[in-house]
């Protein structure tokens, strides 16, 4: 597979894990229900093209009184709207831009939580649905604003004209190992501490080093697996088969032998292991398996920023990005107002009790968790670079819930977990099914969302915290 193809993997995966922190906030941290979380995404994205396009906001005023002919017949009105345009720049900063769409989705998060939070969760999420249909329907009718169904296109977009040389592709590839390795740590760090939450024997960090190896072996021997081919003609559906087979038969000595060395490198006795408990065990593998995938994207990635292309400066600015926002949503979340939202999501009569302001609480972090989304979005927009109202269906908001709930809600770095499983089984299903079900397009799109909603109840059956949730902290049914 070429190194475009896992960087474009990498960009949607890295977009919809920035779009669900924002929802887990919301949801994860303080228990506010968001059927509609693809409004905040909408309105950054609509904004920073906007604010961005030349002269498109300038021209507005008159796009305006064009399809609404009876404003030119209010004087001071259409008076108003000329001097508006007079005044307005032709373009925005792409910073400023994004930094606006931040605000205005805040905004909206202000307007809808000013009116509902007060209100039963069910009064909130009915609300929220609502208004995300609002907002594209907005986005479809009102073509002065967003042109319609035609979308908008030819906008500009970050890093596309940067040529840059050796030293600064260095720096790139630099800043990315720091990111990588600060997250390697931080998760380092959290595992080991998984058994101590428990009540039982800490792990060893040789444990950790060895899933580590293991996975990364793994995740490099898939990489090369993909070069294979037959040189027997056989039927496609079989083709794949055999070929899925040679991969796995590359891939499991490698494991067994990861296996082996996690055990025989531990100074922990085999006996003093069984003793930890499955879900650390479990915790453990499937960290690792992430971050062997993380580091065989940042492989890729390293390639695409060598040979540079748009996408791949794009990839480096938002991982940047959600690196700066994971960064400070870890500090909020483990400080005072974080318990405070800890405390309103497990019983918010308690928290009213004991003196503190449960709506403005929860305002906050709602509008926060909109101002999160609206970000993704104007990363959404660039990496598609044409958007119009049909790329913001509710859809998304329940693929950014089937993230949160298959990681597990109230653990950002389950978060960033769950958006990679999620399009990593995507990827998978998108490529392998139609080569063994002889099934048409529609029916394997409907397919594949049965598999995943299976998935989940059996997940939700057996571990209905998600893979790296908290169960006593589990709100579900509360």
């Amino acid at each position: 597979m070429e190194v475009g193809y896992f960087v474009s993997l990498a960009l949607f995966t890295t977009i919809y894990a920035l779009f669900s922190l924002g929802l887990n906030l919301q949801w994860g941290y303080t228990g506010l229900i968001n059927f509609g979380h693809i409004a905040f995404m909408a309105i950054g994205a609509y904004t920073t093209i906007a604010l961005t396009l030349p002269n498109f906001i300038k021209e507005m005023p008159q796009r305006l009184m064009e399809q609404y002919p009876v404003i030119e017949s209010q004087e001071w009105l259409a008076s108003g709207l000329y001097f508006l345009g007079d005044i307005l720049p032709e373009q925005f900063p792409l910073v400023i831009a994004v930094l606006i769409g931040a605000l205005l989705a805040a905004l909206l998060g202000l307007a809808i939580g000013t009116s509902t939070l007060r209100l039963r969760e069910d009064y909130l999420s009915i609300v929220t649905i609502g208004v995300s249909e609002v907002v594209r329907l907005i986005a479809v009718n009102e073509e002065w604003l967003t042109r319609g169904p035609r979308g908008v296109f030819n906008y500009p977009l970050p890093l596309e004209k940067l040529q840059p040389n050796l030293l600064v592709k260095g720096g790139m590839i630099a800043s990315l190992a720091l990111v990588l390795g600060l997250a390697l740590w931080r998760l380092w760090q959290w595992l080991l501490q998984q058994p101590q939450r428990e009540g039982r024997p800490p792990l060893s960090p040789a444990l950790f080093v060895g899933y580590v190896i293991c996975l990364v072996g793994v995740a490099t021997c898939w990489w090369f697996s993909f070069s294979l081919s037959l040189t027997i003609q056989l039927p496609s559906a079989l083709q794949e088969i055999v070929l899925l087979v040679m991969r796995f038969a590359m891939v499991v000595p490698l494991a067994i032998g990861g296996v082996f060395l996690v055990y025989a490198s531990c100074r922990q006795p085999f006996q003093q292991l069984r003793t930890q408990s499955l879900s650390t065990h479990l915790s453990l593998l499937t960290v690792s398996i992430g971050m062997g995938l993380v580091v065989m994207f940042f492989g890729a990635h390293m390639m695409g920023i060598i040979n540079y292309t748009y996408k791949a400066g794009l990839l480096w600015l938002l991982i940047l990005t959600i690196a700066f926002v994971f960064w400070q949503l870890e500090r909020w979340v483990h400080s005072p107002w974080g318990r405070v939202l800890t405390s309103i999501r497990e019983d918010e009569e308690v928290a009213k009790a004991l003196g503190k302001d449960v709506f403005r609480y929860k305002l906050q972090s709602f509008m926060l968790g909109g101002a999160i989304a609206g970000i993704a979005g104007s990363f959404y927009a660039w990496q598609l670079t044409f958007i119009n109202p049909d790329g913001f269906i509710p859809l998304l908001t329940f693929q950014a819930w089937i993230i949160i709930v298959a990681g597990g809600a109230g653990n950002n770095v389950g978060t960033l977990l769950g958006a990679g499983i999620f399009w990593a089984y995507n990827e998978v299903t998108r490529f392998i099914l139609p080569n063994i079900l002889p099934l048409d397009d529609a029916r394997l799109g409907a397919f594949r969302v049965m598999v995943i909603g299976l998935m989940l109840i059996v997940l939700m059956m057996w571990r209905p915290q998600g893979l790296l949730g908290k169960k006593e902290e589990l709100t579900l049914g509360r």
